[in-house]
């Protein structure tokens, strides 16, 4: 009686949820090792599973660089210089991007358009389009300059384009995606190949 009423003391003690989640599948997210898309500290935003429900926005990164602000009194990494209200305060502008795979240029895109930082515009970014040897493709956006054509063969790291600000970007960064098929792919950096000085 006793072993009785202990084991319902602490069935009952427990939160819900924690006997309802071992009842929930979860599915392992596919992944991806990719290059490092600057050859400088960078910082990314994670797009949430299921957030951007398109291929190459579903599971993408929103990347900018960051740096030190070396003439201001802030001892920590900024995105931008002064109040960021013009693309050239931002660390990041016109920075080189690295090719985050051995890939195939599949298709090109290019925006004429400049963003004002703050003032997304709906057109639809300049950006590249990749294909790995195994199927991954790869969306690199809000690029300008692009160094790349359709056909193009790129290595891992080659330049592929600048950091621009077009189509829905509120500022100058660079957003990568990745898919296999009809599945959108996490993205996960290579830090072997990371060389902050």
């Amino acid at each position: 009686m006793r072993t009785t009423t202990l084991l319902l003391l602490a069935l009952t003690g427990l939160p819900c949820h924690a006997l309802q989640a071992a009842d929930v599948p979860h599915e392992q997210i596919g992944q991806v090792l990719t290059h490092p898309l600057f050859a400088e500290p960078y910082v990314c935003s994670e797009h949430a599973d299921g957030e951007l429900p398109h291929l190459g926005d579903d599971l993408g990164q929103d990347c900018m660089i960051a740096a030190f602000d070396e003439a201001g009194t802030v001892s920590f990494p900024r995105l931008y210089r002064t109040d960021g209200s013009k693309n050239e305060d931002w660390f990041g502008w016109n920075r080189p991007v690295q090719s985050p795979c051995d890939c195939e240029v599949a298709a090109t895109h290019v925006n004429p358009l400049t963003n004002q930082p703050g003032k997304p515009d709906p057109s639809r970014a300049s950006s590249v389009i990749l294909k790995a040897a195994d199927g991954t493709m790869f969306v690199v956006a809000h690029l300008q300059a692009l160094a790349v054509t359709k056909g193009d063969r790129v290595k891992a790291g080659d330049p592929v384009g600048h950091v621009g600000n077009n189509g829905y970007a509120r500022a100058p960064h660079v957003h990568i995606g990745a898919w296999r098929g009809p599945e959108a792919l996490q993205i996960r950096w290579d830090q072997r190949e990371m060389h902050v000085r």
